[in-house]
């Protein structure tokens, strides 16, 4: 299996579009992972559509023959993929048509309309995109280019790795952001087939572990759309591709997962080292990398150093989006707790507070008065390492104080925090729901209309991220026993939802 496959990136053609990039040396993720350790970052997010992408949708398309450039090409894609086939389609003067959902931020739909591809609105995310785009490969005869499952769009994509053993045959370990499988596909083949010491990971966003999963059942399996992640929404796959997991489950070392918090401190990393601001996906082998050398699963060499290499993938990140990104990463660093913490209602409380504090220097604080007796402070505080954030709660508990620790707790950042104050005015039965909306005219009036007027919403917060799909926390007049019939009609409006009416953080701040 090898073997052709070195061949075909062996003889791939990128390089008429693409730029060998360089590998970079991350001085301060190195430092702060120890002596034992060397990171270098490949940086594919300075390709000219800031995405390695490019390399393997040029090379697929110039294997066309003139029959098929005559009829076209077609893609369906959120970003990346998209620019890279319009970009190989004007190089090779094909004309190309690009499905993309309605709700793909109009950055990228922008991008790819000026490199000169015909783009195609249609569905709300890629999998109704994709069956689009299928469907008029078939009516008009066009070549459909597939993002990941195809021979020469792997080959393509392994040219990364023959770089990486050029620029540095005796690297270590190498770390692969995972989506479809195409990249860690095309790279393992032939990092394995040149020097099988060096191990390959893969990284997943966790809630995206379509290899991880593939790899523990022996096969190929989908993972559940509506618990699929959409933060790194350029590795959001379902399932991994067929030509990939061939490939993978032999030369694959490892998969390591990585929360939304460990992306956001990733991308922080490589600003600091790279002035690169990264999108999500093109963070995803930092934050694996940092992840797998901290947790002991890559130890130090004796007498020298491990040298790592991660992959910046891509760079397409909507400038909306870094809001949200730096508010997350000092918790993906371990750098900041979150805490709910109840203080007695009295003059001077606020003071004896901050003196339980010590040192901890305040990133945020939120409160507002609740009734005569307790309030409810929502406090940022920042931390050294995971062992600080153990002992400033056990302080502060020592103390008398009632802490909740709502560093893991998604609604507390998402929502809770711009909310703190909001109590219901008056007693009422009310059940609290958490939505992903797609981020586009016309979504929430959809969303009303399926509620009709069963249901009195109480409470309702929206923040824009940048990026496809909105973030909702809404609360409604039911109690218990209307649970069911709620749901009922939650799953026909068909946006993705969570209950949260149990969540600590909405009963301390919002309840």
């Amino acid at each position: 299996m090898l073997e052709p496959t070195v061949k075909k990136i062996l003889a791939a053609r990128v390089y008429d579009v693409a730029n060998e990039t360089p590998l970079q040396y991350a001085r301060g993720i190195s430092e702060r992972l120890g002596r034992g350790f060397e990171v270098l970052l490949k940086r594919e997010d300075l390709q000219p559509i800031f995405s390695f992408k490019l390399r393997g949708a040029y090379n697929r398309m110039a294997q066309l023959s003139a029959r098929e450039r005559a009829k076209g090409v077609i893609a369906s894609s959120a970003g990346n993929h998209a620019q890279g086939v319009a970009l190989a389609a004007r190089e090779l003067q094909v004309h190309a048509q690009v499905v993309m959902g309605r709700n793909t931020p109009s950055i990228k739909v922008q991008a790819v309309r000026d490199l000169g591809a015909e783009v195609i609105l249609h569905g709300d995310g890629y999998d109704e995109a994709a069956a689009k785009a299928r469907a008029l490969a078939q009516a008009e005869g066009r070549v459909l280019i597939h993002p990941y499952d195809n021979a020469q769009v792997i080959a393509g994509q392994g040219t990364v790795g023959v770089e990486i053993m050029n620029q540095c045959p005796d690297a270590d370990a190498v770390f692969v952001p995972v989506g479809g499988g195409g990249l860690i596909a095309g790279i393992s083949a032939y990092v394995k087939y040149l020097r099988p010491a060096t191990r390959v990971i893969g990284v997943e966003a966790q809630g995206s572990a379509c290899l991880q999963a593939a790899l523990a059942a022996g096969r190929r399996v989908r993972l559940p759309l509506e618990t699929l992640d959409r933060f790194a929404e350029g590795v959001s796959v379902a399932q991994i591709g067929r030509l990939p997991f061939k490939i993978a489950r032999d030369c694959v070392d490892d998969v390591v997962t990585v929360s939304t918090d460990e992306i956001c401190g990733a991308v922080k990393d490589v600003f600091d080292d790279a002035r690169s601001v990264a999108e999500p996906a093109g963070a995803l082998a930092v934050a694996g990398l940092k992840k797998t050398i901290e947790s002991g699963r890559l130890t130090a060499r004796r007498g020298g150093k491990r040298r790592c290499v991660a992959i910046i993938s891509g760079a397409n990140v909507n400038f909306d989006r870094l809001r949200h990104i730096s508010e997350r990463a000092e918790v993906g660093e371990r750098r900041e707790v979150v805490l709910g913490v109840t203080i007695d209602e009295q003059a001077g409380s606020f003071r004896r507070f901050c003196r339980a504090l010590g040192s901890h220097g305040v990133t945020e604080f939120n409160y507002r008065f609740a009734d005569a007796e307790r309030a409810h402070i929502y406090v940022g505080l920042q931390v050294a390492s995971a062992d600080d954030r153990e002992a400033v709660t056990e302080r502060l508990t020592a103390a008398g104080y009632p802490v909740v620790d709502m560093t893991d707790n998604e609604t507390a950042k998402l929502h809770v925090r711009h909310m703190v104050g909001g109590h219901a005015f008056r007693a009422k039965p009310e059940l609290l729901y958490r939505f992903e909306f797609p981020e586009r005219p016309g979504a929430l009036l959809e969303f009303l209309e399926g509620l009709g007027s069963h249901w009195n919403i109480t409470m309702f917060h929206y923040r824009n991220h940048g990026s496809a799909w909105g973030r909702v926390l809404a609360g409604f007049e039911a109690g218990p026993e209307e649970r069911s019939t709620l749901s009922g009609y939650l799953d026909r409006i068909g946006y993705r939802y969570w209950e949260e009416t149990g969540n600590p953080a909405y009963e301390l701040f919002l309840r």
